[in-house]
């Protein structure tokens, strides 16, 4: 199926979230001069799907497509995807009006590409109330959508559920890297695999995890540059991504034209990673694990006697990969943010912890559980 939507396109797509800019706190003031070098680079060496969404670069994404890509190429020479988001529907109507607001800001007269956007156990309910997946799929049959799929930030069970409900859709866009694979947190590999079930091709984000899987140390770096001097950091976390039979693309947020030149230079003619790659990876994950904050193995011993139901090994878990990505705690918002959200749906808060012990009595590793609860608190809100 990932030959027959996506053709013979190669793996790397262009996201376009995170833009060059002339003023770095300005993420709509686009540096379009270095952003025109990147696209012709990139269409130079065979690369032709962008992805976009309304609310990436202060809303200002879709209209720059126009500029550095619809109006500098001809229309059927590049592939151009981009969303609708539930926290911009109130009613049915305003799908129309976003949509046809999207067409004009590009320039595109169709989209070959069209998601629903960031679909969880809360915008499912927005989604489902708006119809918004029949009238996808009515978009697609008056011509103005070539394929239609979402992107999606939940576990497995609910992934399982909404393609069972709706076959009509083409595609699915997870999130997938080698940290996150069995997070018991975000559940990549579980998520991969109900794609797989589904036979549904899946387009990949944060491949790098927002720049974390370039920048983790000396000992993992030295790891990799032993094996192969020459191939960057990331390439082994986008090269991982791809390397999964179901992806039919990878995409990369480049912010330069170095990243452009590195990206594309491994993924012109991409080759999957062979045995031993895979086994640094290995390798360089048991090291990322060794240095999480809270050194829980994921037994679930503490999450059986909770009178809260407190999902507290995915808590952890998330905690160790928010304090990864963002140590310092600046940038404001990360996607582990989202999935905590989403599990306490289903679950107690980590602010709603009584103190009771029994999770600190059971735990094989002995663990401080209800102060670390305190910390998940602290860094996702209560």
């Amino acid at each position: 199926m990932a030959n027959d939507i996506f053709k013979s396109a190669k793996k790397l797509g262009f996201g376009l979230m995170r833009l060059p800019t002339k003023n770095q706190n300005d993420a709509s003031d686009v540096d379009f001069e270095q952003m025109n070098r990147m696209v012709d680079l990139f269409m130079e060496r065979g690369f032709t799907y962008f992805d976009t969404a309304l609310m990436y670069c202060g809303s200002a994404s879709e209209a720059a497509c126009k500029k550095f890509l619809v109006e500098r190429y001809p229309r059927d020479s590049f592939t151009l995807a981009t969303k609708l988001h539930s926290s911009y529907i109130n009613k049915e109507e305003d799908c129309d009006r976003i949509f046809q607001e999207q067409l004009e800001r590009t320039g595109a007269a169709y989209f070959d590409y069209y998601l629903v956007h960031d679909v969880n156990i809360h915008s499912i309910e927005v989604y489902n109330r708006l119809h918004v997946f029949d009238w996808a799929k009515q978009k697609k049959a008056e011509g103005l959508v070539k394929h239609i799929g979402f992107s999606f930030h939940d576990g497995p069970e609910l992934l399982d559920k909404i393609l069972s409900q709706h076959p009509e859709m083409e595609f699915v866009q997870i999130q997938l890297n080698y940290f996150d694979y069995d997070n018991p947190g975000v559940r990549s590999r579980e998520c991969y695999e109900i794609c797989e079930k589904y036979d549904k091709p899946v387009i990949v984000m944060e491949p790098v995890k927002g720049g974390t899987l370039v920048n983790m140390g000396s000992e993992i770096e030295s790891l990799y540059k032993s094996y192969n001097p020459s191939a960057s950091i990331a390439s082994w976390a986008i090269r991982f991504a791809a390397s999964h039979k179901n992806v039919a693309m990878v995409l990369s947020g480049m912010s330069n034209l170095e990243q452009v030149e590195d990206n594309t230079s491994y993924m012109q003619n991409f080759i999957p990673l062979n045995a031993e790659e895979n086994a640094l990876i290995n390798k360089a994950v048991a090291l990322l694990n060794k240095t999480k904050a809270v050194p829980c193995t994921g037994c679930s011993y503490c999450t059986e006697g909770c009178p809260l139901h407190i999902a507290i090994p995915k808590y952890f878990a998330l905690l160790n990969a928010d304090l990864k990505q963002d140590p310092n705690g600046t940038m404001g918002w990360t996607i582990q943010q989202e999935y905590y959200s989403n599990l306490h749906k289903d679950f107690g808060k980590a602010s709603d912890c009584i103190k009771c012990g029994q999770c600190e009595e059971i735990c094989p590793q002995h663990l401080n559980v209800t102060r670390y609860l305190e910390d998940v608190a602290a860094r996702f809100g209560s």
